[in-house]
């Protein structure tokens, strides 16, 4: 009798101490919930958010106790606004955007770069041999570009307004005009160019000293100041997202096509082969300090060529546009 005795007041306690470890483990788990965070990107999904698909895609985001809804940008959409408005957590961001919408007095800063380059450059027919070429060609300029990268090019190759058009994002005006030239990203407009036999020739405006990031995180002021261990969960994470993301895309493309349909293979591997060819992830000073790095020495250009340019007033703060506490010991080598 003894032993059975012991042995039912054995089970009786182990049942006990079981239940206990379930109620610890749920009031663990939702003591531990994961932080919830709206990222807004500037356009339809495609290999240039590929770092941030990737960090959903293959559990980072959750492995920094981060569960994070990535939202399209779009021609219609006002990404400033609506991270100003607390719709947004974190949006994706420019350079440029930044110091102006400082010079507006509104609080926000960039927290890390994705991209030590911006994407942004110049395409042309095949008989373009250099940006300098460009005096006797008719240029077809967005009407974003004619507060960034326009004012630079013109200024730097003395290119009179007279030459730019309005780029429509269509194609065929370029396919249509041998003497025209248009802006382009390497990965999308070069893109279909290829697909339509037109044999072109691109030049990366960064090649050529044009200053800013890309594909920038930015969120306001108070975010940081009210949540700054978030704010480095959220940059670490998306960096080793991209680092990830040029290893092995696929995890990160399955979510771009859902978002995104009219995005295809080829254009995700095209545009993977862009970025590397170009470095813009792992280039510059991503290569010592790694991925995500900024410095003041660059954000400093920036702000010269916006002021030199009439984009900006020489007064602005301009160091409120960014900080690199996020960034400068992060170390994730390419």
């Amino acid at each position: 009798m003894k032993p059975r005795f012991l042995t039912r007041r054995l089970i009786r306690r182990s049942f006990g101490l079981a239940v206990a470890a379930i109620a610890t483990v749920c009031w663990s788990a939702s003591a531990f919930a994961l932080d919830k965070v709206v990222f807004l990107t500037s356009w339809y999904a495609q290999a240039e958010h590929g770092g941030f698909y990737q960090a959903v895609a293959t559990g980072l985001y959750k492995k920094y106790g981060l569960d994070v809804q990535i939202r399209m940008g779009g021609p219609q959409v006002n990404g400033m606004q609506i991270l100003s408005s607390g719709q947004a957590d974190f949006l994706m961001g420019y350079d440029l955007q930044v110091l102006k919408s400082i010079e507006q007095g509104v609080p926000v800063t960039t927290v890390g770069a994705s991209m030590q380059t911006d994407p942004q450059g110049m395409m042309t027919h095949e008989d373009v041999k250099s940006l300098a070429d460009l005096k006797t060609r008719t240029i077809l300029v967005s009407t974003s570009g004619r507060t960034t990268w326009w004012p630079w090019l013109k200024g730097k190759y003395k290119l009179d307004e007279s030459q730019s058009r309005v780029y429509t994002f269509n194609l065929q005006p370029f396919l249509a005009d041998p003497k025209s030239a248009q802006q382009a990203y390497a990965s999308s407009e070069l893109f279909s160019a290829d697909k339509a036999g037109v044999k072109t020739h691109f030049f990366l405006f960064a090649d050529d000293g044009y200053p800013p990031y890309g594909t920038t995180i930015v969120t306001m002021d108070k975010t940081i100041k009210d949540k700054p261990d978030l704010v480095a969960r959220f940059v670490r994470a998306s960096m080793e997202g991209w680092k990830s993301y040029l290893s092995d895309p696929a995890p990160a493309n399955a979510l771009i096509k859902h978002d995104n349909p009219n995005m295809k293979d080829d254009q995700l591997l095209y545009g993977l082969e862009k970025l590397k060819q170009f470095h813009m992830i792992t280039g510059g000073d991503a290569a010592t300090q790694g991925i995500g790095v900024m410095t003041d020495g660059r954000w400093k250009q920036t702000r010269d060529f916006m002021v030199n340019a009439g984009l900006l007033k020489a007064d602005v703060e301009w160091k409120r546009a960014y900080t690199t506490q996020f960034v400068k010991d992060l170390k994730v080598m390419p």
